[in-house]
């Protein structure tokens, strides 16, 4: 199959914050772009200042681009569920604010169907011990993050947060999905 013939698909998910969720997906097989952003707001090109506020009602989002023939949105929605806590409202550990909700961005009916049925699943198997709280609502506008956010961890690999909050959750992922890993970064 040639690179042209390849059809990419994108995904867009909220688990707190970008930094953290960018790092995980980045190293999934399969995925080719990682983006940091913000989406589900009312405010048009949002900053970084002004979705900390809590006020444009915007997430901090990732959008994934990946090949479906090397990793499923499954997949995808796998990693999410397990590398973040979808059972605390507005907030991913110390990080709080309507800006860190758990929230899935679907692009299509398919996505929002598996979206749904994954949440319902781990509902009925009381996987969590609070109720779920993620959204998942249709995706309607993706504002990319400003550049200094991008790829932020590989950058930034020894400041505090990374070192802290990052570096275990990369760990976390790396040990539960093993066979998945892309050999990068």
């Amino acid at each position: 199959m040639s690179k042209e013939s390849i059809q990419l698909s994108t995904a867009t998910f909220g688990s707190g914050c970008f930094w953290c969720t960018e790092a995980i997906f980045d190293r999934l097989k399969g995925v080719s772009n990682v983006l940091s952003g913000y989406s589900g707001g009312t405010t048009p090109n949002p900053t970084y200042e002004a979705v900390c506020t809590g006020k444009t009602g915007h997430a901090e989002v990732c959008q994934i681009t990946f090949n479906p023939s090397e990793v499923s949105f499954d997949d995808l929605l796998k990693v999410f569920w397990k590398t973040h806590d979808p059972t605390t409202l507005n907030r991913q550990g110390a990080d709080t604010g309507t800006q860190y909700r758990s929230v899935i961005f679907y692009h299509n009916e398919d996505q929002r169907q598996k979206a749904e049925y994954y949440k319902n699943e781990l509902i009925k198997s009381n996987a969590f011990d609070s109720p779920i709280v993620t959204e998942i609502v249709p995706f309607e506008k993706f504002y990319p993050a400003e550049e200094y956010h991008h790829h932020y961890y590989e950058k930034n690999p020894y400041q505090g947060y990374c070192n802290f909050v990052i570096a275990p959750k990369i760990e976390k992922f790396e040990s539960a999905f093993k066979e998945k890993l892309a050999g990068k970064p």
